[in-house]
């Protein structure tokens, strides 16, 4: 929460929840992490928060672009960014999509099997390719699925091919799990990957860089390290596993660029009980999962939430969303605790939401629009 945050809401006359997302805050993340990490570059994940003005706030300030479509490496590209600042780092890309990529000059590529490095090698001849390994995210409050990736003894397979098929074998990556609380977690990946970089070059395939994924924090309830604490246990690693010898590394935060920069104002539609001897009441908010606060989900992300009553005493309250699905409730396993004096019309912010909102957003199940975005 900003000052220029609350300033723009005070002047706000509209009707509908939104998000504000401050660029002064951005600018300073940036800051944090080019010098908790000095010799890494930073690859922004535009799946975070697209926003026009944040790209281009970005790029401007010398960052590169980690992108999951080619939407988004257009995107990074209007924002200012050449080609060579640009991953395209999904593991899961149509054949065109690649070759549509590559015709806009990206260079470097994401891949997790045989197949992925084969439509890279028909559609992108001769472009840097990094092997993303599974890895372990304990310790993340949004743990990542086996969805992307490969077992660390495969990676040398997928890479190996690679090579012979014409690419650049250039690395390998992973990902420690978003909102990654343990700064410790990057050492056993980076063990992993120094393995694969040995066993590589005793083939004779020499690797150059490790992507080290996104994972760092933003502040929600719990208290998160500074981008400063990660820097060290992260370079400790580098040191512990590479000797002297330490690769080119890359970094891709999303939530911990972004995250703490945006506000969500919401409104409190109804409050009610279910029975008269309910001890919970239900709070219902004009946003829900469907319209921009899908990490919810299995209450894996717990937002701060800010009222006029926070002075006042406090009940557990079951939180859900506005839309007629019975998924759409945000916190009920374990109830938030409200203002008892809470009341319906009253507005609530939504603290550390400029990541993954907007874009979750869904365009008009319901037939609520979707999640209004200002940045500042």
């Amino acid at each position: 929460m900003t000052n220029r945050i609350l300033e723009f809401l005070r002047n706000r006359r509209e009707d509908g929840p939104c998000m504000v997302l401050d660029l002064d805050v951005v600018r300073a993340n940036y800051a944090s992490f080019a010098r908790a990490l000095p010799d890494t570059r930073v690859f922004y994940a535009v799946k975070a928060n697209p926003a026009p003005e944040v790209l281009a706030l970005l790029a401007r300030l010398g960052s590169c672009f980690d992108c999951a479509s080619v939407v988004e490496i257009e995107q990074a590209l209007a924002a200012g960014a050449s080609p060579d600042r640009i991953s395209f780092g999904n593991t899961i890309k149509k054949e065109r999509d690649i070759l549509r990529a590559f015709e806009l000059g990206v260079r470097l590529y994401a891949v997790d099997c045989e197949a992925e490095v084969e439509k890279v090698a028909r559609a992108a001849p001769g472009a840097k390719v990094f092997c993303r390994m599974l890895c372990d995210g304990a310790g993340a409050e949004w743990p990542l699925s086996r969805k992307f990736g490969c077992a660390p003894a495969m990676a040398p397979r997928v890479l190996e091919l690679a090579h012979r098929l014409g690419l650049e074998a250039h690395g390998l990556s992973f990902h420690v799990g978003s909102q990654q609380r343990n700064p410790r977690m990057w050492n056993l990946a980076l063990k992993s990957a120094a393995g694969v970089f040995k066993e590589l070059a005793e083939r004779g395939i020499s690797l150059q860089m490790v992507n080290l994924g996104g994972g760092f924090p933003t502040q929600y309830l719990k208290r998160v390290s500074a981008v400063r604490t990660y820097g060290d246990a992260i370079f400790r690693a580098l040191r512990r596993h590479f000797g002297n010898r330490i690769p080119e590394t890359i970094v891709e935060p999303g939530r911990g660029m972004v995250g703490n920069a945006g506000v969500i104002e919401a409104e409190v539609v109804l409050i009610s009980k279910k029975s008269d001897d309910d001890q919970v009441k239900w709070v219902y908010l004009d946003i829900g999962k469907f319209n921009g606060l899908a990490e919810t989900m299995d209450e894996m992300i717990r937002y701060p939430i800010r009222t006029d009553f926070d002075s006042d005493p406090r009940e557990p309250c079951v939180l859900a969303g506005p839309t007629c699905d019975s998924v759409d409730v945000l916190y009920e396993k374990e109830p938030y605790w409200l203002p008892v004096s809470l009341e319906i019309g009253a507005k609530v912010l939504i603290e550390g939401t400029g990541a993954y909102t907007t874009t979750y957003s869904a365009v008009g199940f319901n037939g609520f629009p979707p999640l209004k975005s200002y940045v500042i």
